[in-house]
């Protein structure tokens, strides 16, 4: 089997391969488990060292993997700039040495999955795999495969929730199984953050919070801190202010009741982070009857509730709910100004001083001179 492999391998035939090592599951999946995860695992690494070979001989690597999709390596439009531009000898053999082995791996990547999803004897084999595959895109910026991975992880999952029981099928009621799906999960959500992908980030989100729902056990307080960590990344990236202290807000709360010997810096700090993300969500609008004119999208409170949700709360928070929960917080009151973590805080907190600042005008004064204006919002260098 495994020169048969090899011989697949060096001749770049992926779907002779997927024919071989079904076969081979068929035989052994039940009398010798073993013997097929060497097998796959042969097959994977022999590919992956064929395609960090052909990344070796290419000096222009970088430049070859920016093309968008796998499925389109020589499009009309390539061939016509090609021409064009006149593309020289190096960039040819790029194209020819390194793509075909990426489109390779990439593909032994999805027919190990396929072959693997519903086998309750390789379940581990699947999930490495899985996070082998999460590691390519990473290691190569697949955005487009990435993508592709994420839903096609998810749509196994769908298919497992709705499977009945049998003999080599792989039941979501059982720990081992939720368990597996979540590490996974968090490593997608990992790799997602660490490519920006942040609608994928958001999506792992979901389906992490549907993992920990559908367990009966309550997942360890180190998953949690990490899952309210990203979540807090996440909505920050989104501009969600609101939702980004309350994450923070969460995880501090978690820190504090679990981590009897945290130090007092440690708890100044991680106080002062929530506080800072606190104070810098904007004001809310002084006439919230008017909002729903000018919402073109979903209401605003259907969003809340929906995010609530992620957090495990009853109800969408608000800046004053937050901040009367942080009173009982003690912040720190003086904060290191050299690599401060809390900086991208102080245009948030800008934003809203000016606000507050402007509505308390308008209160006391009918009409002000600019200049005066100006001053009193001394704090901020563009008006």
């Amino acid at each position: 089997m495994y020169k048969y492999l090899y011989l697949c391998v060096e001749l770049k035939k992926s779907h002779i391969a997927k024919e071989g090592l079904f076969q081979y599951r068929n035989m052994f999946q039940l009398v010798n488990v073993n013997s097929l995860e060497n097998v796959i695992r042969a097959y994977l690494r022999m590919a992956e060292e064929h395609t960090e070979a052909a990344q070796a001989q290419s000096s222009a690597a970088v430049a070859v993997l920016e093309l968008d999709d796998l499925d389109n390596i020589a499009t009309p439009e390539s061939i016509l700039m090609s021409a064009v531009c006149g593309e020289d000898a190096q960039d040819r053999s790029d194209r020819t040495i390194l793509l075909p082995w990426v489109k390779f791996l990439w593909e032994s990547y999805c027919q190990c999955l396929e072959l693997l999803r519903i086998n309750t004897h390789c379940e581990a084999l699947y999930h490495d795999i899985a996070r082998m595959a999460f590691n390519f895109c990473l290691k190569y910026n697949r955005k487009s495969e990435f993508r592709r991975l994420c839903d096609k992880l998810r749509k196994h999952l769908e298919d497992i929730c709705k499977s009945t029981n049998q003999t080599t099928g792989v039941s979501i009621t059982k720990m081992e199984t939720q368990q597996l799906c979540l590490d996974t999960r968090l490593f997608q959500l990992d790799c997602a953050i660490q490519m920006e992908l942040w609608q994928e980030a958001y999506k792992a989100i979901e389906d992490i919070h549907g993992l920990m729902a559908l367990s009966k056990k309550t997942p360890v307080p180190k998953t949690m801190a990490n899952y309210y960590q990203k979540l807090a990344m996440v909505f920050s990236k989104a501009g969600n202010q609101l939702f980004h202290a309350a994450a923070l807000l969460k995880l501090f709360q978690l820190t504090r009741e679990l981590k009897k010997n945290l130090t007092k810096d440690d708890m100044q700090r991680m106080a002062s982070h929530v506080l800072i993300a606190t104070l810098s969500i904007p004001l809310p609008s002084a006439h919230p009857e008017f909002d729903r004119f000018i919402e073109a999208d979903k209401s605003p409170l259907e969003k809340a509730q929906k995010l609530a949700v992620l957090l495990g709360l009853q109800q969408p928070p608000s800046r004053a709910s937050l901040l009367k929960e942080v009173t009982v917080i003690n912040a720190i009151e003086a904060i290191p100004g050299d690599n401060n973590p809390l900086a991208p805080y102080v245009r948030p907190l800008k934003d809203v001083t000016i606000m507050r600042l402007i509505r308390q005008i308008s209160q006391v004064y009918e009409s002000i001179e600019f200049d005066r204006l100006l001053n009193m919002a001394s704090f901020c260098s563009i008006f």
